[in-house]
């Protein structure tokens, strides 16, 4: 059956999907550049491993994008404080890929290249790999039967598989069941995500709920942000702050108002605004939103602060330091495209907010249930909730420590994956 499979894919799904992304590039110049930079992929990897120290083991790492990467550096950084070894990272986006490039823990930063039984065989013999960890879900074919033929381990890590994935639709759980059969070691998230996998054929043996890395990389990157100084010392002293993280129009449309309304009723209150997307358009129409309002200052102005009421976030790559300075967060993206990371101002054990579409993050419907994240709905409900986090203080302060139990209990993961990579040394 795998052989019905093989053709399948390499005769009719492969050269679809390369001529959709070839279109697409038209189009879009991150596909377009990610296209550009698959040709020199060969010449660049041999370069890179002629410079590197001969007789190590080479671990391979890889990632579909930039939010997955995050998950693996805590195992990366385990493996290189423990073994004197290679890593090399692989991504099939350009952004991933040029976010990634100064990782001090990567001996190698490439592209995957597309999944060609050629180019995929000879990448594979180039790099050599001791053993190969797929951080999720971003499975290519002819890479995991390449791999499993050439006797390499392969662990799929961090690995989720709703009841209702697409993966269950009839090819597509042909193809899947015959790459997770070829996988050495599943290392999932939950047990009902280790029950799933067993549905696809997996032997029961390969297959360990370990948690998530998500957990200990947040819990990692707070305890760094603590040691940062963004506001002076004395600059919060006596107020309570609002950060609103990644914010969306659709997500301000919603807050806003009660960030105004609030004011009036709570003088010691500060909120932080962070755009999603902080262009020039976006700040200016923020500001615009907020004139005649409520006072507000650019964060990079902040050196002629006078006592605005909010502070416009205009910088990037800041988010999960300021919100250690909250009392209460909101995360945005939960009214247009899904909520972004709820764990970030969840370490530092406070309540937090965000939109109704949560069905992207299991973190969030956790909190929910567990009464540390409130799912808002619209005006009102947005103002009620934050009334009452503000004014109740024994209330915020319980559902805080909530959170912060929440991810406490889920560290660890790190480590029991390492354990079982290990092994394979």
């Amino acid at each position: 059956m795998s052989k019905i499979w093989k053709s399948i894919y390499n005769l009719l799904i492969v050269p679809l999907f390369y001529f959709m992304v070839l279109i697409y590039s038209f189009f879009n110049s991150k596909v377009r550049r990610g296209i550009k930079d698959r040709k020199k992929i060969f010449e660049n990897l041999i370069i890179n491993f002629a410079g590197l120290k001969k007789g190590r083991k080479t671990i391979w790492f890889h990632s579909a994008s930039m939010g997955e990467f995050e998950q693996a550096k805590p195992i990366i950084e385990d493996l290189k404080s423990n073994y004197d070894v290679n890593i090399i990272v692989t991504f099939f986006s350009p952004s991933g890929y040029d976010n990634s490039l100064r990782y001090p823990y990567a001996d190698i930063v490439s592209y995957l290249p597309f999944d060609f039984p050629g180019t995929i065989k000879r990448f594979i013999k180039i790099v050599k790999p001791r053993f190969v960890v797929f951080m999720r879900y971003d499975l290519w074919p002819n890479l995991v039967w390449q791999l499993a033929s050439s006797n390499i381990p392969i662990f799929l890590v961090d690995a989720t598989l709703r009841t209702n994935s697409r993966r269950n639709l009839p090819i597509a759980k042909g193809v899947s069941a015959s790459l997770f059969r070829r996988i050495t070691k599943v290392l999932t998230v939950t047990d009902s995500d280790a029950e799933n996998f067993l549905k696809f054929g997996v032997n029961q043996h390969n297959i360990i709920s370990v948690g998530d890395t998500r957990f200990d990389r947040v819990f990692q990157k707070s305890q760094i942000a603590k040691q940062e100084q963004i506001f002076p010392e004395e600059f919060f002293l006596g107020k309570k702050v609002f950060v609103f993280g990644s914010s969306w129009p659709s997500d301000e449309a919603v807050i806003f108002p009660s960030i105004i309304k609030l004011q009036s009723l709570e003088e010691e209150l500060i909120s932080i605004v962070v755009p999603h997307e902080p262009t020039v358009n976006q700040l200016e129409r923020i500001e615009n939103e907020l004139n005649k309002k409520i006072s507000h200052i650019r964060f990079s102005r902040l050196r002629h602060y006078n006592s605005e009421k909010v502070i416009i976030v205009d910088a990037i790559g800041i988010l999960l330091t300021l919100y250690r300075y909250a009392h209460v967060a909101f995360v945005g993206g939960g009214f247009k495209p899904g909520v972004h990371s709820v764990l970030e101002p969840a370490v530092y054990g406070i309540p937090v907010l965000f939109g109704p579409k949560i069905e992207n993050s299991r973190e969030a419907r956790n909190l929910v249930e567990m009464g540390s994240g409130f799912k808002i709905t619209g005006n009102k409900n947005a103002y009620r909730t934050l009334r009452k986090l503000f004014r109740d203080d024994e209330f915020r302060i319980s559902s805080g420590n909530i959170s912060k139990k929440y991810v406490t209990e889920n560290l660890g993961a790190t480590e029991r994956i390492n354990t079982e990579l290990k092994k394979i040394f």
